[in-house]
């Protein structure tokens, strides 16, 4: 079921495309405000429509790929906005935090409900070493300067009357690089930040926003010069209808070709074999992952100690896009995936021009009226085999090595299957001390790139659909397996 903020987002992304496809962004993008919250309206989500005419502006304002930051002068026109973004060059910072949707939740704590029945052996004051808890009345209170956050007492309350109120945007970042600012406000910490998106996905006002480059795909479709749509491995089931049916809508939406970043996968797979077994007979003990950009900015910010043990093998994006651009150095590659972090490895590589998420592609077809499940099916000029399509859901990346490896050195695999804070913090130290395994994939979301932050589908579902598309793909021969 898409929650009430899903659906706010996803009519903002569908309104502006609709307007960039008619060639009237520029007169209509200021009336989308009211349009969508008119006057005498009854669906409200803040305490008056101008609150949420102004949550919906400054959310148009990240579609459009600024953050709440740019903003010098409250009377700009959106219109203004939009002409600028035609001409904005990308920048290094893909999440914004808009400051006036933010709640100000109170701070992480444990509170006593009205469920407290006094009982007479009160667990909740003998088990607080801290002596933070009285009864006063018949019911017990929590003093919050003496409260440490241990939890005992919600743990030994036979009534569970005892409740820990989170902030889910500080409780989801497994980094810490999200907290409150002087006025109580929440800010990010874009030097411990890793873009997993995590926090964009458990904030319940839609205060904190992802830049977005849809206008910039929008306008260099428009040009009608090439542009080379990459599609990951995990798009299989965010659609209705088949891959080769995804293949023609995105042909209909103005990409020139298509290309299935599950080729670079296969690439990524022989050659992160061929590196691990090299650090392998150099005595290494173990060799990670590197598919993951979320995992690789945490080891470059804050897990310094895992940095050696980090395959140096390109990403299948990267892969594709090399491929992209030998074949046509004028394109312009456009990845299409689940991942906000994909945004930052994309800005810092030469081979990668735009992303766009699952979510914002799906605005699109909205937009342009295609429905996936009504076209007519075609082919992929290359066929990608059955490990690169894996890649998408936990274990791909460790099965694709397994089957490349051809050495008498055995793959002992070990999937870090998404990590929250308590797991970020114990995650060098489980694998350098442990050593569960010679190779770690580690996927930041649950599930793998299915679960990302831009996906539309459930993850089981995603998951089931693409081990269906995987399984009906020959796998990659091994003794010619060559990369590039």
């Amino acid at each position: 079921m898409e929650s009430k903020l899903i659906k706010i987002r996803r009519e903002i992304l569908v309104r502006i495309a609709k307007a960039y496809f008619e060639n009237n962004l520029s007169e209509k993008i200021d009336r989308i405000p009211l349009k969508m919250r008119p006057k005498n309206g009854t669906d409200i989500s803040r305490c008056c429509i101008y609150k949420d005419r102004a949550m919906i502006k400054y959310r148009i304002m990240a579609v459009l790929g600024f953050g709440y930051e740019d903003e010098t002068d409250e009377l700009t026109p959106l219109a203004e906005y939009a002409e600028m973004a035609l001409n904005k060059e990308i920048e290094d910072t893909h999440l914004t935090i808009l400051t006036d949707l933010c709640s100000a939740c109170v701070k992480t704590h444990y509170h006593i409900t009205d469920a407290c029945c006094g009982c007479v052996a009160r667990p909740c004051t003998t088990s607080c070493a801290k002596n933070a808890i009285t009864v006063i009345n018949g019911k017990a209170k929590i003093n919050p300067d003496l409260c440490v956050g241990c939890g005992k007492c919600m743990s030994e309350c036979p009534y569970q009357s005892i409740i820990r109120i989170p902030i889910p945007c500080e409780e989801s970042c497994p980094t810490g690089a999200i907290s409150k600012d002087e006025n109580g406000k929440e800010k990010i910490n874009h030097d411990e930040c890793i873009l997993c998106g995590k926090c964009l996905k458990a904030c319940p006002f839609g205060a904190i926003a992802e830049r977005s480059q849809i206008i910039k795909v929008l306008q260099s479709i428009s040009k009608d010069k090439s542009v080379t749509a990459l599609i990951a491995p995990s798009i299989a089931g965010q659609f209705p209808g088949t891959l080769q049916q995804l293949h023609t809508a995105l042909l209909s939406l103005g990409f020139s070709s298509v290309m299935e970043v599950a080729t670079g996968a296969e690439l990524t797979a022989i050659e992160e074999t061929k590196e691990f077994i090299e650090k392998m007979e150099a005595g290494q003990p173990l060799l990670t992952s590197s598919c993951c950009p979320a995992y690789v900015l945490a080891v470059k910010k804050q897990l310094k100690k895992l940095e050696p043990f980090v395959s140096h093998t390109p990403s299948p994006m990267i892969f594709t896009g090399k491929l992209a651009k030998d074949k046509d150095p004028e394109t312009t590659t456009v990845f299409i995936g689940p991942c906000l972090a994909k945004r930052k490895e994309a800005y810092d590589s030469d081979v990668i021009d735009y992303t766009l998420t699952y979510e914002e592609l799906g605005a699109l077809f909205v937009a342009k009226n295609i429905d996936v499940n009504d076209c007519v099916p075609t082919e992929f000029v290359n066929k990608a085999a059955k490990e690169g399509r894996l890649f998408g859901i936990s274990g791909g990346v460790a099965g694709a090595v397994a089957h490349c490896n051809n050495s008498n050195i055995e793959v002992k695999p070990c999937l870090i299957n998404g990590y929250n804070r308590k797991d970020f913090k114990q995650l060098a130290g489980k694998l350098l001390l442990q050593k569960p395994g010679n190779f770690i994939e580690v996927m930041t979301c649950e599930g793998g790139c299915v679960a990302g932050p831009g996906t539309i589908a459930k993850p089981n579902i995603s998951t089931r659909s693409v081990e269906s598309f995987a399984n009906k793909s020959e796998s990659i021969y091994k003794p010619e397996a060559q990369a590039i």
